[in-house]
């Protein structure tokens, strides 16, 4: 009985976002966005759960600011995590050409240099504007090196499969944790590009960095991964731009410790989480503070992890 009200759960889910994809397909996309608004306003007056995560979360992060300071930022936040939903499905209903018009590309030419030295690049971001839009729109303008995304399956497999056809419509592909250190290995060995994000928390292979000042169980793989095959590492941002438009940013590559480093991992991972974080404290409103950063544990138990490098399972969450 279970099974089958979950069946029919997934293809309630499945049904309205094909609803939701009939509709945004006809709009133009700042009102898609404007929609996403709405439609993150509403879920900021009804989700009381995840609105108190995020009022409780700024204020850990911002604490000169007051409640009244922090309300704001935290409906902005909702708001654009709606436009993020509705913008990424209207984003699988456009050709090539009309995704190249809405992107501005800042950087590109760290990327290519990067590729040259043929040992692949590791590019890392968070739950930050407009990701995904990011790595789909780079498997066009650079096809000769497309990403390979780290990511989590969906429990719904119908959704999945939809949002899947979204990531790798352009070339780039998505790796999921089954042998996920074996595709990866051979990915940056063929010089291509591995893609994952680093702001999760991790109840396993982690290590705790500062995090706004607080510890954070941080993914290890990044810097384990960099540090075993010497791959570039690079920044990448996606921020809003009018008229239901993005700017996507390749920032400089984050330079490796020094090779003598008896904590090499921990110190490669904070200097990724320092960039980041730079890039949330400028607009605190396109990050995700509903979810559960920082939580109570001993970080002494990080330790046994930092030295792990054998898996990128962490890094799909």
């Amino acid at each position: 009985m279970a099974a089958r009200t979950t069946e029919v759960r997934y293809r309630v889910e499945l049904w309205l976002a094909q609803i939701v994809r009939a509709f945004v397909r006809v709009l133009p996309m700042p009102v898609v966005r404007a929609c996403g608004h709405v439609l993150g306003h509403l879920v900021y007056f009804v989700d009381g759960f995840h609105r108190r995560i995020a009022l409780t979360n700024l204020a850990n992060a911002f604490p000169t600011r007051s409640a009244a300071e922090c309300r704001p930022i935290a409906r902005a936040m909702f708001a654009h995590f709606g436009s993020l939903l509705l913008e990424l499905i209207k984003y699988g209903t456009l050709s090539a050409s009309q995704i190249r018009a809405l992107c501005d590309i800042e950087g590109d030419d760290r990327v290519r240099q990067a590729f040259q030295q043929g040992r692949g690049v590791l590019f890392f971001t968070g739950h930050f504007g407009y990701w995904e839009m990011h790595a789909i729109a780079h498997g066009l303008w650079l096809p000769e090196r497309p990403l390979a995304v780290l990511a989590r399956p969906l429990d719904n497999p119908y959704l999945h499969e939809m949002l899947e056809r979204i990531r790798t419509r352009t070339g780039n592909s998505v790796i999921y944790r089954q042998g996920a250190i074996r595709k990866v290995m051979r990915d940056l060995a063929a010089n291509r590009g591995i893609a994952l994000l680093i702001d999760q928390h991790l109840h396993a292979d982690a290590v705790y960095v500062d995090f706004f000042d607080r510890p954070a169980a941080t993914t290890s793989a990044l810097a384990a991964l960099a540090l075993r095959t010497g791959a570039p590492v690079i920044p990448v941002f996606a921020l809003p731009l009018p008229g239901g438009r993005y700017r996507f940013i390749y920032e400089r590559p984050v330079p490796p410790p020094q090779e003598e480093s008896a904590d090499a991992v921990r110190e490669f991972t904070q200097r990724c989480t320092d960039v980041l974080e730079m890039y949330v404290r400028r607009d605190p409103s396109l990050w995700l503070w509903m979810h559960r950063r920082w939580r109570d544990r001993d970080p002494q138990l990080a330790g046994e992890a930092a030295g792990r490098d054998d898996t990128v399972s962490a890094a799909t969450e």
